[in-house]
């Protein structure tokens, strides 16, 4: 298989993508879908959603003081 980044991938192999997103390669070509829950069950008001690329995934904390994590009551992906 043949990524969008020009690399080869074997049959039956899975990868990471800078994006994290989660890849694999089959017979039937690639597939990808995101690695990482987004959060939506949150006080945006008060409250900001912020993405780590490191770590590939969401921290919602308050806006004014980002030391203060925010509850967040659902998540998709």
């Amino acid at each position: 298989c043949l990524d969008e980044e020009g690399k080869v991938h074997e049959f039956d192999s899975s990868w990471r993508t800078e994006d994290c997103d989660d890849c694999s390669c089959s017979s039937s070509g690639i597939g990808c879908c995101t690695s990482y829950m987004r959060p939506v069950g949150y006080d945006e008001e008060k409250c900001e959603s912020i993405f780590n690329k490191e770590t590939c995934s969401y921290k919602v904390v308050e806006k004014g003081d980002h030391s203060k994590e925010c509850p967040v009551h659902s998540w998709v992906g």
